[in-house]
Parts: structure tokens; C-alpha cells; sequence
């Protein structure tokens, strides 16, 4: 696959804005390893190969279990995640398909159960921001297999 063009190059602006959201996620009160599962998630389900190489990584090197990542694709089906996690990943699943139902009434109850109306909305911006990056990464076809996660 060889990539496009360079998005930051040719829109630093729109880069500096998505970097924005970037910054307010990651002060934003939300466990670290909670955020990398949903980044994770919603790419999988996108298809975007840059970003699963990408936060497969960043989750392993915030100490994420090979375990959980290799069953993230059906947490459904398993023990290995918390409520929380849980209810955070079914939120990922319905704002990234969201055309399919609406994100029902009893969805919503379920994740609020969970989260304060402040994480919620935080988790919603974090769900938003990672599919606009996965959007970026598909149609201009960034190139998986050259990321390396930050030290420290």
C-alpha cells in the first residue's frame, strides 16, 4: 500500500486542531489504558491498519495484557474486562456505527451507569476524534508498520 499524500502537510491547520483534541483527551480525566482499548476498538471496527498497528502498540507499552488485546474483538464473550471497560467499548461500538441504531435509550442508560456526565461527554470526544484519525489514516493510506510508541 503506498500512502496518498501527507494530511499534515497539506492541512497543518486541520492537524493542529485534531492535536488540540488530542491534548484535552489526554488530560481529560479518563483512565489511560481505558482510552487506548476504545482508540483500539473503534479502528478495528474502521479497518484502519495504521491505527490498530498504532495503539496496539501504545496499549502494550502503557502495560496492557496480550490477552485483552487479542480479545478485544469480542469482549462481549469474555471475563477479562471491567464494567466500565465494558460499558466504554459498547459506547465505542454504537457512536461508530452509529447510522445503524441511534445509540438506543437502554445503551445509553447502561454506559451512564458507568461514567459522570463529564466522562461521558469526554468518552464521546475521545470516541469522535479517533474515528476522524481513522478516516485520515484510510482514505489518505498511512502506512502501518513504522510507529513507535513515546517513552514515558
Amino acid at each position: 500500500m503506498t500512502s496518498r499524500m501527507n494530511y499534515g502537510k497539506a492541512a497543518p491547520g486541520a492537524m493542529r486542531a485534531m492535536n488540540g483534541l488530542e491534548k484535552y483527551i489526554a488530560d481529560c480525566g479518563l483512565e489511560s489504558s481505558l482510552k487506548e482499548l476504545v482508540r483500539l476498538r473503534a479502528s478495528q471496527i474502521n479497518g484502519c491498519a495504521y491505527c490498530v498497528d498504532m495503539h496496539s502498540l501504545d496499549a502494550r507499552a502503557g502495560g496492557e495484557s496480550e490477552q485483552r488485546l487479542y480479545a478485544l474483538p469480542v469482549w462481549h464473550e469474555t471475563p477479562f474486562f471491567s464494567e466500565r471497560e465494558r460499558a466504554a467499548l459498547l459506547w465505542t461500538e454504537k457512536l461508530t456505527l452509529i447510522s445503524i441504531d441511534h445509540v438506543p435509550d437502554e445503551v445509553y442508560e447502561q454506559v451512564r451507569a458507568q461514567f459522570s456526565e463529564t466522562e461521558l461527554a469526554n468518552l464521546t470526544l475521545l470516541v469522535a476524534t479517533i474515528n476522524a484519525w481513522n478516516r485520515f489514516a484510510i482514505s489518505f493510506r498511512s502506512e502501518p508498520g513504522h510507529y513507535q510508541p513515546s517513552e514515558g
